[in-house]
């Protein structure tokens, strides 16, 4: 038996339509191309959500202007100027290393010349001399001439104590900006120091004024080792601070006013 149709309705299912507030009318958001656009003229970058590395690199260049800095590390900040960095470049520019193919090639023509009974390639006389460890038997063993510190190594553990073995060793030391433009100079992408053992006879005199300005810049300079860097508060604390020695500076004018 076939069932039987219900007779009723089904209910209306009329949504309730809100009446809108004349004081607050909706604005809906407009998320197509083209709409909301940001004001212009308004620097939103401190608005940004920066990746982790630049939050991390802007966060350790203010710790290092808060903290205070003990002179040994804080003497790593006074590099040469952009002329006198120049000049040393200059120098050691004509004394750079050969390159890992013109020493096979000259490997080469010297095992071929033995072989013929011929003169070998003579081998160039001066060169800048690298490396952390050769460099540091070099002053010990007050070969080196002139040294270069790059400003910028990390860790800083790794040549912190250069500065003092060279003051001991009386060897003239310079620190220079930086360790990618003293790499380039032996052909490798950084390089923490050079050094160089000796120059051609025409560039004497221009080794001599270097080693001067290294002696009366570093090596003889005790504010190097007296002068504590870093302890620069922020603009907010200085404020704060200038506020509060001036409040002072009135309280204490008031007290001197009552007595007199």
């Amino acid at each position: 038996m076939a069932p039987k149709k219900s007779s009723k309705k089904p209910a209306s299912t009329k949504a309730a339509v809100k009446k809108s507030d004349p004081l607050f009318p909706s604005k809906p958001r407009s998320t197509g191309v083209g709409g909301d656009i940001r004001p212009s003229g308004k620097d939103l970058s401190r608005f940004v959500k920066w990746p982790r590395y630049v939050r991390l690199q802007r966060q350790r260049a203010i710790l290092y202007q808060r903290l205070k800095v003990p002179p040994a590390i804080n003497q790593f900040t006074k590099s040469l100027d952009k002329n006198q960095a120049m000049t040393v470049l200059t120098l050691l520019n004509k004394y750079r290393p050969e390159t890992p193919a013109a020493k096979k090639q000259r490997i080469k023509e010297t095992a071929a010349a033995a072989a013929s009974g011929g003169s070998a390639p003579a081998r160039a006389a001066h060169q800048v001399k690298f490396g952390l460890k050769h460099v540091t038997t070099l002053v010990e063993e007050k070969k080196a001439q002139l040294v270069c510190i790059a400003c910028d190594v990390d860790p800083i553990e790794l040549v912190m104590w250069l500065p003092a073995l060279c003051r001991k060793m009386d060897v003239p030391f310079v620190i220079i900006k930086d360790k990618a433009r003293l790499g380039a100079l032996v052909h490798q992408k950084t390089a923490a120091v050079v050094a160089l053992t000796g120059v051609d006879k025409a560039d004497t005199s221009q080794l001599q004024l270097l080693q001067n300005l290294a002696k009366e810049k570093y090596n003889d300079n005790t504010d190097l080792l007296r002068k504590w860097g870093g302890g620069v508060m922020g603009l907010k604390t200085m404020a704060k601070l200038d506020k509060r020695a001036k409040a002072m500076a009135i309280e204490e004018a008031k007290k001197k006013a009552s007595i007199m």
